[in-house]
């Protein structure tokens, strides 16, 4: 049996407010599934601002729902590509080197602004393809229950 490691609180802090419908009920159904905590904060921007100035806003915003002292990991396209075990391995890292509090951020159409991808520790992208920003909590969710899964040898990752 693998060894068990120590719980996480994560944080997903995203722009654009979800909506019921499959990819919120998607959502919670893994969350439900997972023993790490993960909370969801949304922030939105309804000004019609300039796209840099929205951007930087947008930014601001998500750092003000970041919890204190959590490893930033900001989703972007030019970021680092895992394999599944490959993405379990770096949470354990993290979990073994101390880290217990994890935030991903995860922009708007027009992506994060600078001050979030210069301060996350790792920009994480999940695949070359653009995927609408709900699409990608879903599968951000998704891929967490798989580590916490492969972390736990449990057959539910058949790679």
């Amino acid at each position: 049996m693998a060894p068990r490691h120590a719980a996480l609180d994560i944080t997903i802090a995203a722009v654009g407010r979800l909506r019921r419908g499959p990819e919120l009920d998607l959502i919670d159904d893994y969350r439900k599934r997972l023993s790490w905590a993960v909370t969801i904060r949304e922030i939105e921007e309804k000004r019609p601002l300039p796209t840099p100035e929205r951007r930087a806003r947008e930014g601001e915003r998500l750092f003000d729902v970041l919890p204190e002292g959590a490893l930033l990991i900001a989703l972007d396209e030019r970021g680092r590509q895992f394999s599944s075990e490959e993405f379990a391995g770096q949470l354990r890292k993290w979990q073994e080197s101390g880290h217990r509090t994890l935030a991903f951020a995860i922009g708007g159409a027009d992506g994060l602004d600078r001050a979030v991808t210069d301060r996350a520790t790792l920009l994480l992208a999940l695949g070359r393809m653009t995927w609408p920003h709900m699409m990608a909590r879903c599968m951000l969710v998704e891929q967490l229950y798989r580590a916490q899964q492969i972390q736990a040898g449990h057959p539910y990752h058949k790679g």
